[in-house]
């Protein structure tokens, strides 16, 4: 058993994870997750490594659930500390442009 991670060390296994995350680029828009705000939040366990990423997709019917979690899965084995990986897909609030990054919505030409 590993000893208790410190509020710091939780932050930054958090923030490399939502490093990880960025590496996940949607097929269809070709930005990553994080910048498109489809991550609606991140749950860390510092004592067992379990991991829920809260998320949502652009549209409803979005056929690449699968895919995007299946590169989550991916992207995360370069995480060490994370064991256990939960995709929660979630619809509220529902997703529209606003929650994407400056970046992503120059990307894109969306003002």
């Amino acid at each position: 058993m590993s000893e208790p991670k410190t509020e710091q060390e939780i932050k930054e296994i958090k923030d490399r994870i939502l490093m990880a995350l960025e590496t996940v680029i949607d097929p269809e828009l070709g930005i990553d997750i994080v910048n498109l705000g489809l991550i609606y939040d991140l749950e860390f366990d510092s004592e067992t490594g379990d991991t829920v990423i809260k998320m949502t997709l652009t549209t409803m019917g979005c056929p690449l659930a699968d895919i995007l979690t299946d590169n989550i899965h991916d992207a995360l084995q370069e995480v060490p500390e994370v064991k256990n990986i939960e995709v929660k897909l979630v619809w509220y609030p529902a997703w529209s442009t606003d929650k994407m990054s400056r970046y992503a919505r120059i990307a894109l030409g969306i003002r």
